[in-house]
């Protein structure tokens, strides 16, 4: 097993004990919940007579459901206004800070929480949704997990987990122009696997990831979970810190040089040991799209749609699976595919610098007459940054349209959804069947200046060609 990680010395600072089972009873430093996943547990709750333990390690914000076009309350569809009553009952009963639509401060659980300073190195976190790795950027381990787990941590404020393994995945040298964390983390999937990091947690390392700004990290973190991982992190540096220093949550005075010290501290020894490591270097990394129905069925943009006998025999079936649903023939190039929606937005890419860079080749171009595109900024916070330096005006003067804050077409549990068999180019983390809403809806992963290159052509362009 691993040792001298940052992991292992996160774990082994919140092991509370170990369990007849053999698991470990960890404590969770910060819980983040939001209007999906919680109104059951605090139904559970209720029903044992229990409450939360420590409602000050609990921060509650809306997310999913929430129409990012019309937000008047009462929602048009009565479903999603429950689930906000009863989130907004739940928090008020127990005392639970609460970022609502109009607090200036509401947003995608993972985006909010980072830029509020909630998000901090050396803690454990978890959250009733599976991109809670996103917080790992910032030496954290965090835990996307069930509803019947955040009841648990509700009213324990523990865990019972499994220790993971450890694999450490160097990526080394400078991403090429054009290229960015999305298409690394893309890349990474493609090579080791949606289930390669089943029962692992993934160190993310080398002199790329060390290049990169603390909402590329996220990024990467962000996916970690679409490659079978449980968690995934970056060790904490002077990136993490500078991001941090001055944010509301964040220490402040003495006892921010404290935090820093301890910080550094918590960083994998020099001499740790891992139970895998895997090396990639980062100018071998294309704009990636994916071409078929999972994370890991990726492609570079110049490349051709894979045909059977050039996959393993394992990959197979999945392959001649997506090939039917997503109508794209074995050994045709995946530029040139005609896009319907393009998306941009979502917790894997729907932070201001993700926005700012998709500007840029937004500006002086045109969505083309076919294809509807949208942008989606990830937290109210990003929606106000992004206006005030004109970012709206841009992509509104190309065609986009612009949202308010909220999870939109990522999952579509709200009024953003394909219709029935529309292409999608789209900036999020996965491409299930029926992901973007419609149950023959086809998704084509990318980072969000792809997407514009595709909105503008109307059809899988390389972004390289824009620059």
């Amino acid at each position: 097993m691993s040792k001298g990680t940052l992991f292992d010395k996160v774990w082994n600072n919140h092991k509370v004990r170990t369990l007849p089972s053999g698991q470990t009873q960890l404590f969770i430093g910060l819980h983040l919940i939001h209007e999906v996943t919680s109104p059951q547990a605090f139904a559970m709750l209720r029903e044992r007579n229990l409450q939360v333990l420590f409602p000050d390690r609990t921060v509650a914000t809306v997310d999913h459901i929430v129409p990012t076009d019309n937000q008047a309350r009462p929602f048009a569809d009565t479903l999603a206004e429950e689930m906000m009553q009863a989130l907004e009952t739940s928090v008020q009963e127990h005392g639970i800070r609460f970022y609502n639509v109009g607090s200036g401060n509401q947003g995608i659980v993972h985006v909010i929480a980072p830029e509020q300073g909630m998000t901090q190195p050396g803690m454990t976190i978890a959250c009733g949704d599976s991109h809670t790795s996103t917080h790992g950027a910032f030496g954290a381990i965090s835990f996307g997990i069930g509803t019947s787990q955040v009841r648990d941590v509700l009213a324990s404020q523990t865990l019972a987990l499994e220790k993971l393994k450890v694999r450490r995945i160097e990526v080394n040298g400078s991403l090429r122009p054009g290229v960015y964390a999305k298409d690394a983390i893309l890349h990474i999937i493609r090579k080791l696997g949606v289930k390669g990091g089943v029962g692992y947690a993934y160190e993310y390392a080398g002199t790329t990831l060390e290049q990169m700004s603390m909402e590329e990290r996220m990024t990467i973190c962000n996916m970690s979970i679409e490659g079978g991982a449980r968690c995934g992190y970056v060790n904490p540096d002077r990136v993490t810190f500078d991001y941090l220093q001055g944010r509301e949550f964040a220490p402040q005075g003495e006892n921010w040089d404290k935090a820093v010290q301890w910080w550094q501290s918590i960083r994998s020894d020099a001499d740790a040991e891992y139970d895998d490591v895997v090396v990639f270097n980062a100018e071998e990394i294309p704009p990636t799209v994916t071409w078929g129905i999972t994370p890991g069925q990726g492609i570079g943009v110049d490349e051709v749609v894979p045909t059977p006998e050039s996959l393993p025999d394992s990959d197979r079936p999945l392959a001649e699976e997506a090939y039917q649903y997503m109508q794209l023939e074995p050994g045709k190039a995946i530029a040139g595919t005609p896009i319907d929606v393009c998306f941009i937005g979502s917790c894997t890419n729907g932070r201001l610098t993700d926005l700012r860079e998709a500007a840029k080749f937004a500006q002086g171009h045109q969505v083309a007459s076919q294809v509807k595109a949208f942008v989606v900024p990830g937290s109210e916070v990003v929606k106000q940054q992004a206006e005030a330096e004109g970012l709206d005006k841009i992509f509104t003067e190309a065609g986009f349209e612009w949202r308010n804050a909220g999870c939109s077409m990522c999952l579509a549990m709200n009024p953003d959804k394909l219709q029935g068999d529309q292409m999608s180019a789209s900036s999020s983390n996965r491409n299930f069947k029926g992901r973007q809403g419609s149950s023959s809806g086809r998704t084509l992963l990318m980072s969000p200046a792809m997407v514009v290159a595709a909105a503008i052509s109307g059809q899988v362009s390389d972004v390289r060609k824009l620059l």
